[in-house]
């Protein structure tokens, strides 16, 4: 089975969330289950710059707005996986972002680019790009890739299915209807039932209604996003999908996040011997200056700093948190208020908390190796990777109950205890007092009970994360979707 993913950034070479995560490891393990994969991914300079053996595929010329196109094929630097890569310097060789400018402004060519991108993936599923290889499924991620699905729906000859992830279906990929001729598709999409949102054109859209099958990252978001209240003002048209709507949980690298290999933490350590858990705890107090103190319960957020991912509720919580016991230590970038804010908040808890503004690799291991808990405590989540880097690594998740957080967090209830089942905290309301209550239940077991924290950890530990069963799931899929194919088209 020939499958093509497509999609705006891959880990590491750009990343901007956890979505480049998933880019890296997908295709990969579809790849050790026997499946022909391939990625096509902008030619952003970072991607230009590190894929190697580039060769030209095919000249395209002008086109979405760029005097000179090609196609590349090259190969991933770790992972060896061939990659084509659309090389329009005018679109994409640019400072900045993936989606933004330098000042955090959306680049106002963003159609173009990003059409540019779902148009050569319905040629190559088209045989009409690469004379050698085509896909049978083209698995586009996100609206940013969307338009694979338009443009592979207008051609009826192609006979490829399309599968779209929604990994965050608050990011829509909104554009001025009047820019509707750039796109190059037939007028009859320009209506509710196809592209138009409420006299807008919406990337997200196309995706959701022309792709053969939709899916999310995780099954409890594929539920969530049909409802009001997380359906984003889409949720009639996921409704209209049915069926054709599933949820398929992320899986994480687990070559990457392993603690037993991990050469960025202080001390490697894995279930079987967690005593360098410790170690990498008194080293992560030492690094950040914080107050060597043994009996506090140390959660670390590494996140995006925005309302969504409920920073505010942490905001609000703190000083609360702080006075039962625990040392808070951040990583992430984001809403400038919310990034004022964290500063100020440090200078308030001196030795109890600590800021770092900004995204560095490394440092996210240290953090999460070296502390107790994570706190993920998300408005929504699709997935979240963040808890299950702590499960890996021993730190319990501390978590709201929804999406993918719902679905890999098994609460500290006295049941789940006794069943050996629990491994993390969770909580409903989004509220400052809830989050307070649920991190004071942590505080709790680690200072009053400390074998069911160990239990728990172990839980944590032994869970498996890999993304061999998502594969697995991905590959019936595609294959459900060829079967039926005629009949659809």
């Amino acid at each position: 089975m020939k499958v093509l993913h497509v999609a705006a950034e891959v880990f590491p070479l750009v990343k901007t969330g956890g979505l480049a995560d998933v880019v890296a490891a997908l295709p990969v393990a579809l790849a050790q289950q026997g499946a022909d994969v391939r990625l096509l991914l902008p030619g952003l300079p970072a991607v230009i710059e590190a894929v190697q053996g580039a060769r030209t595929v095919i000249e395209m010329g002008p086109c979405f707005g760029a005097m000179r196109v090609r196609l590349l094929l090259a190969r991933l630097p770790a992972s060896k996986l061939k990659v084509y890569v659309i090389d329009a310097p005018y679109l994409y060789r640019r400072s900045g972002g993936p989606y933004q400018d330098g000042e955090g402004e959306e680049w106002p060519d963003n159609l173009q680019r990003f059409a540019l991108l779902g148009w050569v993936a319905a040629h190559l599923a088209a045989e009409d790009a690469d004379l050698k290889w085509a896909p049978d499924i083209v698995h586009a991620h996100d609206w940013h890739a969307a338009m694979a699905c338009a443009y592979v729906a207008e051609h009826a000859p192609t006979r490829a299915a399309t599968v779209f992830t929604v990994h965050n279906l608050a990011f829509q990929g909104l554009f001025a209807m009047h820019d509707w001729p750039m796109l190059g598709l037939a007028s009859r999409l320009m209506s509710p039932t196809g592209l138009e949102y409420h006299g807008q054109l919406s990337f997200m859209k196309a995706g959701l209604t022309l792709a053969d099958h939709v899916t999310t990252v995780s099954p409890t978001y594929a539920r969530e996003i049909a409802t009001h209240e997380f359906g984003c003002g889409l949720d009639g048209v996921v409704r209209g999908r049915g069926a054709s709507v599933s949820g398929i949980l992320n899986g994480i690298d687990e070559d990457v996040w392993n603690p037993a290999t991990d050469g960025a933490i202080a001390q490697r350590y894995d279930a079987a011997a967690p005593a360098g858990k410790l170690a990498c705890r008194r080293a992560l107090q030492a690094e950040l200056g914080i107050d060597a103190d043994d009996s506090a319960l140390i959660v670390t957020l590494v996140s995006r700093l925005t309302a969504q991912k409920g920073l505010d509720l942490v905001l609000a919580a703190l000083p609360e948190m702080v006075a039962a016991g625990v040392q808070l230590v951040v990583q992430g970038t984001g809403e400038a208020a919310l990034e004022t804010a964290l500063r100020m908040a440090q200078q308030a808890h001196p030795g109890r908390v600590h800021v770092h503004l900004g995204y560095d690799e490394n440092r996210a291991h240290r953090l999460i190796a070296g502390a107790d808990a994570i706190v993920v405590p998300s408005r929504f989540e699709p997935c979240g990777l963040t808890q299950m880097y702590g499960l890996r690594y021993g730190t319990l998740p501390i978590v709201r109950r929804v999406g993918g957080l719902a679905d890999t967090v098994t609460d500290a209830t006295p049941e789940h205890i006794a069943a050996h089942r629990a491994d993390g905290f969770v909580f409903d309301a989004a509220t400052a007092a809830a989050l307070e209550r649920c991190v004071r239940r942590a505080v709790s077991m680690r200072g009053n009970d400390a074998a069911t924290w160990e239990r728990m950890r172990a839980t944590a530990m032994a869970q498996t994360l890999s993304w061999d069963g998502p594969a697995r799931a991905y590959l019936a899929l595609y294959a459900q979707l060829l079967g039926n194919l005629p009949a659809r088209r």
